[in-house]
């Protein structure tokens, strides 16, 4: 198995390109690879302004828009039951991916914040990736030590792939 990018692109503010995709699929690696982090599966939806803002309100509590959300799916408890199906005798078992959890980018922020840090579209679009899947991973940024962290891995990736501000 490896690490896998599913991605959905539900706003129409800009153009998702496939460079674009194989850029954060680069970064979904070297982030793994940094974590320790060989197999599973994360979703990726590119949402714009309103979506974002209706899910940060209602799974957050926060009315406002923001610029990238995660819903980790290693939050399970470990008593829960795998799920089992049943196969036709001619059909082989197939490995079903770990999913690590999705990702939600608004396209508007990334845009906006690209200008108002004064790099391109692609650098902001990465960093709030890897920002994401370290919130996946259980990171979070609710203090200047945690926070240092995160930056301090967000940004090595991000050097490793070329996205320098």
């Amino acid at each position: 198995m490896s690490l896998n990018l599913a991605w959905n692109n539900e706003q129409q503010d800009k153009e998702i390109t496939e460079p674009m995709i194989a850029m954060l699929e680069q970064l979904l690696n070297l982030a793994g690879e940094a974590e320790g982090v060989a197999d599973g599966e994360v979703a990726l939806t590119f949402v714009d302004d309103e979506q974002i803002h209706e899910l940060n309100r209602d799974y957050r509590g926060i009315d406002r828009p923001t610029d990238v959300l995660s819903f980790a799916m290693n939050e399970t408890v470990d008593e829960e039951l795998d799920i089992i199906y049943e196969l036709d005798e001619d059909e082989e078992m197939e490995e079903m991916p770990d999913v690590l959890g999705d990702i939600i980018i608004s396209v508007p922020r990334t845009i906006l914040q690209s200008e108002e840090y004064g790099h391109s579209f692609e650098r902001e679009l990465g960093f709030l990736f890897v920002h994401g899947f370290l919130h996946l991973l259980g990171y979070d940024h609710q203090d200047e030590t945690s926070e240092a962290e995160m930056m301090g891995k967000q940004e090595a990736v991000l050097a490793q792939a070329g996205l320098t501000r």
